[in-house]
């Protein structure tokens, strides 16, 4: 009997394909659904993932399955969640697989090699090189390699001295598994938790131990150890024995520079050092950790978003911390919030989630209200440390001197905080030096040929650039349009020249600058936020990357230099971001037993974000955001989706626009605002425009974005692209 099963393809391919199965080929009589096999796509041999399995083949004349891989089968669960992610978000199942399975040599067990540790024997014959590599103390066991070039010798000195019995070889894997984090594990610096804080962990933990899908928001302000909180409902999911294997844990981070600089945390709580997973790991440590993950050796996993389709096998638990964060949002190929996927995946593997933040999201903050989820709350900081006092400063009768954008009340704070011996940060999420180019004598403003988007002047390395695009350019000494010189003139601050305005007025301050252009790689993140933790840093000016999670126990002030930057725009969440934000920059400052003081430079001072920024009162702004949101229907009172639509050029994005448009289905409960201009209109060279699609709460959002897409074939090189939920309105 020849059975049909479906293959999966991890290609943009809308659904899975019927194959014929012989029950010669081997392995075709225990085949599960899951499991990965080759066969023929086109005229190539592709590896899939069988998605269902069917019943005889009788006369269709399919093309037969080759081989069927000897390894473990993806597990049920995470087949249901590739098709979810798909479904909701009205993309390709193919695109999702294809984010599932991000190497192929991990499914393959790891290669064995030869390692050489000492014997304890001295060979008769011993030469200085030979010296050299048994005074090694580091590299036991190691590969000949590692070893000559940690002595200073060639590999044929270290496969003599084996010869010669002052060696031993031993075969290992290549890829070593990780060590096994220890829930029980007792550190002599483990802080002493508040009675808070172990009833919140109590509470945490006891949901884990429900063994079932329940969602908690651990609600803290800055500083009151949510991190320490959390660690125990990761304890007792490790604890949890699953055919053999204790529990898996994932936390998920918003960037690579909190995964970098929080792990020491997690080996100092677990005696061991987590796996990670992120976007600037090489392959072989991404394929050491799937591979370890896949089989249920990798218990605690930390990575950023895409961690979130890791082939788990025994998933307990799903942390997601800074749980607000913009960058949980996928924003190109597949769009997703790692967030929200993080809730159904717990769901489907019947895990605990718990999302921790300092500014809960409004939807999550409702969903705790309303009784969905389960609201723990860490309203006060652990020990001596208080939340600091938070000042807003009117630009309009606090000016700062001509050519600077320090106001004199910002730059007498961190002369008192450097004065005590004390750190000051100073804010402004802006990369460079200057966010616009403005020729004097013609008035052009200086744009990325191919995107409606001004270029940044970067004055450290002398070039101008496009940060949405990449594009990249010497600075001109001449005007493209007038041809003048000297003529192009920077306006507005960039952290460089905030950078350049500090050096000037505290000329004998250490000051350094962390943002993403001048950060470098995971390494150099790491030893700078660890200089400024040490003290080594007197004046740190950053973009959004000092704010997430960073205890800095000597910072006692922060200056905010544009407190409005994130409320102009047609973001429909702009008060909460700003609010979110600002919060996490002054939650900074006063986290020891100093106390904190936060000055926010602002034009807009009554706005009610930042009223109640001052005020210290959270409740304030979330209620008046939350009856704005529910007059206007907007989220978590209704649903929101984007598309977008782009062509080569500006009449078929029109054209295609409108006849998108008018595919719409009919249905109750929708409004479409739109076509129009997208604020960038043109992006890498491709005219774009943009529809929102406002939903009331009982409709499926998803399901009718996916019928109208498909009732809708573009043509002349369009480009639709479906944004269920969307952050960005760009």
């Amino acid at each position: 009997m020849t059975r049909v099963i479906s293959i999966l393809f991890p290609v943009g391919v809308p659904e899975a394909f019927d194959y014929a199965l012989p029950d010669d080929v081997d392995g075709a009589d225990a085949i599960t659904v899951g499991q990965f096999v080759y066969a023929p796509l086109g005229k190539q041999v592709k590896l899939g993932v069988v998605w269902s399995i069917g019943a005889n083949a009788g006369e269709r004349n399919l093309k037969s399955v080759l081989e069927i891989k000897k390894c473990p089968a993806l597990s049920i669960s995470l087949v249901k969640f590739v098709n979810f992610t798909a479904r909701y978000n009205c993309t390709s199942p193919g695109m999702v697989l294809r984010m599932v399975i991000r190497s192929y040599k991990a499914l393959d067990p790891s290669p064995v090699v030869t390692k050489y540790v000492r014997s304890g024997q001295t060979p008769a014959k011993m030469t200085p090189a030979r010296a050299q590599v048994l005074e090694l103390t580091d590299v036991w066991p190691g590969r000949a390699s590692e070893i000559a070039q940690a002595a200073g010798v060639t590999p044929a000195v270290v496969s003599g001295l084996a010869k010669a019995g002052g060696l031993r070889t031993m075969r290992e894997p290549l890829d070593a598994p990780f060590d096994v984090p220890d829930p029980d594990f007792v550190s002599p610096d483990a802080p002493e938790l508040t009675d808070g804080q172990k009833l919140a962990g109590a509470d945490l933990a006891g949901l884990v131990a429900k063994r079932a899908f329940n969602v908690a928001l651990l609600d803290g302000v800055t500083g009151s150890g949510k991190t320490e909180v959390y660690f125990e409902s990761v304890a007792e999911a490790l604890r949890q024995n699953i055919d053999g294997q204790g529990g898996q844990v994932l936390v998920l981070v918003p960037e690579i520079a909190l995964t970098q600089a929080g792990m020491s945390r997690f080996a100092a709580r677990f005696g061991a050092a987590p796996a990670q997973w992120h976007s600037a790991m090489t392959e072989a440590a991404r394929r050491r950790t799937w591979r370890e993950v896949f089989n249920g050796r990798a218990q605690l996993v930390v990575g950023a978003r895409s961690a979130l389709y890791l082939p788990f096998k025994n998933l307990r638990a799903i942390i997601v911390d800074e749980e607000h964060d913009t960058s949980y949002k996928q924003e190109e190929g597949v769009i997703y919030s790692a967030r929200d996927m993080a809730v159904a995946r717990g769901k489907l593997e019947g895990a605990s989630v718990v999302l921790a933040s300092a500014t809960p999201s409004l939807e999550s903050l409702h969903n705790a209200r309303t009784g969905r989820y389960v609201h723990l709350q860490l309203p006060e900081r652990p020990g001596a440390a208080v939340l600091p006092d938070i000042e807003l400063l009117d630009l309009k009768e606090h000016r700062p001197d001509k050519g600077r954008y320090l106001a004199p009340p910002v730059v007498e704070a961190v002369q008192a905080a450097l004065d005590r011996g004390e750190q000051a940060m100073l804010y402004l999420n802006r990369r460079g030096y200057a966010p616009l180019i403005i020729c004097r004598n013609c008035g052009t403003k200086l744009k990325s040929p191919d995107t409606d988007s001004w270029l940044v002047e970067h004055k450290r390395t002398g070039r101008a650039m496009c940060h949405r695009t990449g594009f990249s350019m010497r600075m001109p000494v001449r005007c493209p349009t007038c041809k003048a010189e000297d003529s192009l003139h920077p306006i507005g601050p960039g952290v460089e020249r905030i950078e350049e305005e500090a050096r000037a007025l505290f000329p004998a301050a250490r000051t350094e600058v962390l943002s993403s252009d001048t950060a470098g790689n995971p390494e150099d993140i790491r030893a700078r936020i660890a200089r400024m933790a040490g003290g080594g840093i007197d004046i740190l000016i950053g973009t959004q990357m000092v704010v997430k999670g960073h205890n800095f126990p000597r910072l006692t002030f922060v200056g905010v230099v544009d407190g409005d930057m994130s409320l102009s725009g047609g973001d429909l969440r702009a008060g909460e971001r700003t609010y979110q934000t600002l919060v996490q920059v002054a939650g900074r400052a006063g986290r020891a037993d100093k106390p904190g003081h936060a000055i926010i430079q602002t034009h807009r001072p009554e706005h009610e974000a930042l009223v109640a920024l001052a005020a210290g009162d959270r409740e304030l702004f979330i209620n008046v955001e939350l009856e704005m949101r529910e007059m206007l229907g907007l989220p978590p009172f209704g649903k929101l989706s984007a598309v977008i639509i782009s062509g080569p050029d500006p009449k078929a994005a029109d054209t295609a626009a409108l006849a998108f448009l008018n595919k719409a289905p009919r249905a109750d409960g929708i409004e479409i605002l739109g076509p129009a201009d997208a604020p960038i209109a043109t992006l890498r060279g491709r005219a774009r425009r943009r529809l929102l699609i406002q939903a009331e709460p009982g409709v499926n959002l998803p399901a009718y974005m996916a019928t109208w897409r498909a009732a809708y074939r573009p043509k002349n090189k369009v480009k639709i692209q479906v944004d269920i939920d969307p952050q960005s309105f760009m």
